[in-house]
């Protein structure tokens, strides 16, 4: 009957708990042509599947965790390290694939728990409390072992169809936010699609060039020089150069982080302050935590305006991840922000650094602790056009990146909705009626 909740225990509602381990040989195993995703704590977070990162393996070190077999549904949970109780379900694109140690497969009897509503419950304030209390206990890392995961208890409807209900709404919610993310990453495939086009593979000028037609609109296509000419770093568009980085911008600063030891410097603050992880190559519209204007008269911290670029320096995976301020704010001194030019522009200047990315990668590769410094990010190089053609480059792009920031504030709108409706949702407290029995069977 609708309605009525009981508790479930774990390891009595599902047929796989396990995590898997790191394949032989270490990070030097990972293929990026490798048939199989390998799945870690980087790829697993609350709010959904995240595939940058993504590591993959050959066939010979999936058949070695072959027992941890990710399967379309799986629930992943996180279980060490900083990143411990984060959960969410596998995004079926990157199957076939495997665990490391540090995830967890929970696979529930469909019969006894559906999955989506078991991701839910996972992710819901009171559960994350307990797994972080939990993980907490057992020694100095945070840690969850498979006894502590088949021991979880969970209060669930004993109607399993109202469980898909619960969960298809709050489904609902989080795939819109989904197309969203997937809608600003084609808008972002295009923003770097013409950024290559013109400016790394220089169609244009080669079209002029051969007495073809560059496709685009006359007085755009006037901006373009009709031959290429040698240079240090290859043949060139004529009168195009290189230039540093730092040419392109008014300034590049890097961040702070205030004392913690003075709560004045963080209770009630309302300067959005970002760390490195929450650059992901996208508008950035708030950050986790906010200093106050006490913190940002007495520390290192700089208050950057909206379209400032913060570029991440420190730390693999992170390293080279960016982000666009779309209010004033401030960083942590892993990141440095940098204020284009008008004559270049925003756009312009975010997809140099999204190409000069891989290269200054491979500089703090070879570093000790593979970070990069702002002296080197300053000094980097890069093909640069007549001021006239990146800034058209930047008027043409800014509408894709105005609808980017759009749908980045439809998708926390949908996320307050969510989170509001989750707790009671799962709690019994707003329940679903008419609908569970059958529906959603």
């Amino acid at each position: 009957m609708a309605g009525e909740w009981a508790p479930i225990r774990l390891g009595d509602a599902c047929t796989k708990i396990g995590s898997g381990a790191t394949p032989r040989g270490g990070a030097g195993v990972y293929l990026q042509a490798g048939p199989y995703s390998l799945i870690r704590s980087q790829n697993v977070y609350n709010d959904g599947f995240h595939q940058g990162g993504l590591a993959f393996i050959g066939e010979i070190h999936a058949a070695e965790l072959e027992h941890v077999e990710v399967l379309d549904g799986d629930v992943l949970l996180n279980i060490t390290g900083d990143s411990v109780a984060r959960a969410c379900q596998v995004d079926p694109s990157v199957l076939p694939a495997r665990v490391n140690q540090h995830v967890a497969i929970i696979r529930p009897d469909p019969n006894k728990l559906a999955p989506r509503f078991l991701r839910y419950l996972l992710v819901s304030p009171e559960m994350q409390a307990k797994l972080l209390s939990w993980a907490g206990s057992g020694g100095t890392r945070n840690a969850l072992t498979k006894g502590m995961i088949e021991s979880f208890v969970v209060l669930a409807p004993t109607d399993i169809a109202e469980q898909r209900a619960i969960a298809h709404i709050l489904g609902t919610l989080d795939d819109k936010i989904e197309l969203n993310r997937r809608m600003n990453e084609t808008l972002e495939a295009m923003a770097r699609a013409l950024f290559k086009s013109w400016f790394v593979d220089f169609a244009p000028v080669r079209a002029k060039a051969t007495g073809r037609d560059p496709g685009l609109p006359q007085p755009l296509a006037d901006l373009f020089p009709g031959s290429l000419e040698d240079s240090e770093a290859g043949e060139i568009p004529t009168g195009w150069g290189l230039m540093e980085i730092n040419n392109l911008c008014q300034s590049i600063t890097s961040g702070g982080t205030p004392t913690r030891m003075n709560p004045a410097y963080w209770e009630d603050g309302r300067i959005p302050w970002f760390k490195t992880g929450e650059l992901l190559d996208g508008p950035l519209l708030d950050s986790e935590e906010h200093i106050t204007e006490a913190a940002l008269r007495n520390s290192s911290c700089k208050l950057w305006p909206a379209g400032t670029i913060l570029f991440a320096l420190y730390a693999s995976p992170t390293v080279g991840r960016l982000g666009v301020l779309t209010r004033p704010g401030t960083s942590n001194q892993a990141a440095a922000g940098l204020v284009a030019k008008p004559t270049y522009g925003v756009p312009f200047l975010r997809r140099v650094l999204s190409v000069a990315r891989e290269k200054l990668k491979s500089i703090a590769v070879g570093a000790a602790q593979q970070n990069i410094n702002q002296g080197t990010l300053k000094a980097h190089r890069v093909v640069v056009p007549d001021a006239e053609v990146a800034e058209a480059y930047s008027r043409v792009l800014a509408p894709l990146d105005e609808r980017q920031v759009a749908l980045a504030e439809q998708s926390r709108g949908l996320s307050a909705v969510r989170d509001t409706l989750l707790p009671k949702l799962l709690s019994g407290e707003l329940q679903v009626r008419g609908r569970a029995a059958g529906s959603w069977a």
